[in-house]
């Protein structure tokens, strides 16, 4: 029996699973490959990583075996053989070639093969952005991206949250403050949405749980790793919840999250050189007066009542090293929907 395609289709992260002696069907791209004169490796590669092929002189035709000795990196294959379990081969596991079939040539510049370890300028690789994302690392970063919002989106359905999907093409600003990327709406201006707060707070008074994962844009001129025109964000809006309510879903979504991406994305972390700490619930709460006191008394040189800068923020950083949150904020500072605090009201309930 043939394991193979397509609701049914064996990948290479389940080859590794398989028992030893089975005979498998895979799909994949060369990667890379070895010819040792009579035995020639390879390794496959599909969407879920990476499995090494032998292919002997004694075990195949000749037509076979020259058929793999004329294989280059990117050709689209495919493979049939026996699963042998080796400590020498990636994941302890080899596939055995009995059979192969090319399904498509490529001819890949040398200096653009995904497996070659050559530092390419941003320019270069956006311009072969197709071969560029068959670099390991970067289908790491898809592979946590996607885990990242399926975990949101899980711990907040749990949570009686809805998701919601909002306009972006709007009217006017949401926020105050950032810049907006105008586009021509017919015979009008128009502009790209900066947040769904307000189409939020509306959906809120009527669903009460809402969340919304989605493209945002801000025509910000910063060029730093702080500041993004395009982004995908995570905003959550529910009714009859105060700050702190807010904050325990915030803090119990990003420590769920994290804890998601280290159980379920080892292999893509190892391969990225990164080790993530699963921050403890609840985080430290700061209020907007003590940061303040606190950078004072570390010589910044900082009035209350204005923002915090970007310097202050990690200097705030450095004193803690891990997640906290900044309350009670100056109203001023904040936008017109938050509210202020009944027993002062130059405070709002707000935090960042």
């Amino acid at each position: 029996m043939v394991l193979s395609l397509w609701e049914g289709r064996l990948f290479s992260s389940q080859a590794l699973t398989v028992h030893e002696g089975a005979r498998v069907k895979l799909y994949g791209w060369v990667h890379s490959i070895r010819d040792l004169g009579k035995v020639c490796f390879f390794l496959l590669r599909d969407k879920e990583g990476i499995i090494q092929v032998v292919a002997s002189a004694s075990a195949l035709s000749p037509a076979v075996f020259n058929a793999v000795k004329e294989l280059k990196r990117e050709y689209v294959v495919e493979v049939e053989g026996i699963v042998r379990r080796t400590e020498k081969a990636p994941g302890g596991v080899e596939l055995h070639l009995e059979k192969l079939k090319v399904l498509n040539e490529a001819n890949v510049p040398p200096h653009l093969e995904p497996d070659r370890r050559v530092k390419l300028e941003l320019d270069v690789r956006l311009d072969e952005r197709m071969l560029d994302l068959r670099r390991l690392e970067n289908q790491a970063l898809f592979r946590i991206g996607h885990v990242v919002l399926s975990s949101a989106r899980r711990f907040l359905e749990e949570r009686g949250f809805i998701e919601v999907h909002t306009p972006k093409l709007i009217a006017t600003a949401t926020e105050g403050g950032a810049a907006l990327f105008p586009i021509a709406y017919f015979d009008r201006e128009a502009f790209l949405a900066q947040s769904p707060q307000l189409y939020k707070e509306q959906l809120s008074a009527v669903f009460e749980r809402v969340y919304e994962v989605g493209p945002l844009f801000r025509a910000e001129e910063s060029h730093t790793n702080r500041h993004l025109s395009e982004y995908v964000g995570v905003d959550v809006e529910a009714a009859f919840a105060d700050e702190e309510d807010v904050m325990q879903v915030l803090e119990g979504m990003v420590t769920f999250t994290v804890r998601e991406v280290v159980s379920r994305c080892g292999r893509e972390l190892q391969l990225l050189g990164r080790k993530l700490e699963v921050p403890p619930t609840p985080y430290r709460r700061l209020t907007y007066s003590e940061a303040i006191d606190l950078l004072r008394e570390r010589g910044m040189s900082i009035e209350w009542g204005h923002d915090l800068s970007t310097e202050a923020e990690r200097v705030l950083g450095r004193i803690f090293n891990e997640p906290f949150f900044i309350v009670d904020w100056p109203t001023h500072l904040k936008p017109f929907y938050i509210m202020p605090r009944e027993d002062d009201p130059k405070l709002s309930y707000s935090f960042d």
